[in-house]
């Protein structure tokens, strides 16, 4: 009979010991993991953020040295109204 008191008393030991650490990696470790990711993408956003805002500043210098005239033949095309602006 004592052997198995002893079997269960290690068992219960085992399961315990499973318990804790499950509690303890659930608890501590996969909100870091999380915690990593989403400081990841956050970077990742703010990077490409800044890429596009050169982006349009780019565009915004090209588009104020065009003139009027290149102005409408860019986004309008060849119509007689543009002609006008010369």
């Amino acid at each position: 009979m004592i052997p198995l008191i002893d079997s269960l008393k290690l068992a219960s030991g085992a399961i315990l010991g499973g318990v804790v650490v499950y509690s303890y990696v659930q608890a501590f470790s996969l909100p870091a993991a999380r915690m990593d990711e989403l400081n990841r993408l956050v970077a990742e956003q703010a990077v490409q953020s800044q890429r596009e805002e050169l982006e349009r500043k780019g565009d915004d210098a090209k588009l104020q040295r065009m003139s009027d005239y290149d102005l409408c033949r860019a986004y309008l095309g060849e119509l007689p109204e543009c002609d006008t602006l010369r």
